[in-house]
């Protein structure tokens, strides 16, 4: 294991190392500031000022296998309080108890029960491709901002090469899909109709093709790639300059579209 001073990365490093008692969550320092709300669908983090006309529905990541509104209500309290508006965070079944369609279906319930309002989704990692479902099923949401999406479940991009990311080889990534797919034929994702989206990816992870993947296919698409930064950097959000900076990023131009 190299020395570093990169929390993520060193959290993917115990992690291929069989370490995975540093919680996730850690990385990422309180956001300060906003009012949590416990509802039926999720948790509601309301910056100051936000109304619910503009909603952020909030999708984690973990693979399918792990991840929770506790691990990633930090991060995307981050994102509300860039952004200004108010986020709504949702859980989801985990795999082996639920696999595909079920999370997709979970969650498109959710963005159905918030019609009426303006809403855009967010969502990292696989969080990424429940967000990208969601669009592509449903009423074309105003944004959608991602974070290290999971495109490509078949993990064909050239960025498992490189060497670069310790953690997500081309193995542990299809078996994910695997397991989450149970039989199953992934589906063919529609990005012909892309509300406008920005995407962060980090230039060392190995999930760098599938953002690029995704931005060739559409025009929507605006990618920002982050030198030197693994998968979902964002999670140190308040402990990390490149984090936070990256949540300030995806916040402005959240508040921008969504004005």
């Amino acid at each position: 294991m190299t020395t570093t001073t990169d929390l993520n990365r060193l959290l993917w490093e115990e992690r291929a190392a069989g370490d995975d008692s540093r919680a996730w969550e850690s990385l990422t320092a309180e956001p300060v500031g906003l009012r949590e709300e416990a509802g039926d669908d999720g948790l509601w983090l309301r910056p100051p000022g936000a109304g619910d006309d503009r909603v952020v529905l909030a999708i984690h990541g973990g693979g399918f296998v792990s991840g929770s509104i506790a691990t990633h209500r930090r991060m995307f309290g981050h994102l509300a309080l860039a952004s200004g508006l108010t986020t709504l965070v949702v859980d989801y079944g985990l795999v082996p108890d639920h696999v595909c369609p079920a999370q997709i279906e979970q969650v498109a319930a959710i963005y159905r029960r918030l019609a009426g309002r303006r809403v855009a989704l967010a969502g990292d990692s696989c969080g990424g491709t429940l967000a990208l479902e969601v669009a592509g099923r449903e009423a074309v949401p105003e944004a959608l901002v991602l974070f290290s999406p999971w495109v490509d479940l078949a993990a064909e991009g050239a960025g498992y090469d490189s060497g670069s990311d310790p953690f997500f080889t081309p193995e542990l990534v299809r078996g994910l899909a695997k397991a989450y797919l149970a039989g199953a034929e992934p589906a063919e994702l529609d990005l012909g109709g892309l509300p406008p989206t920005y995407v962060q990816v980090g230039g060392d992870e190995a999930l760098l093709d599938d953002a690029r993947l995704l931005a060739s296919k559409s025009a929507a698409v605006e990618l920002d790639v982050f030198p030197g930064q693994l998968h979902t950097f964002q999670m140190a959000a308040g402990n990390s300059a490149v984090a936070t900076g990256a949540i300030a990023k995806a916040g402005s131009w959240l508040s921008r579209t969504m004005a």
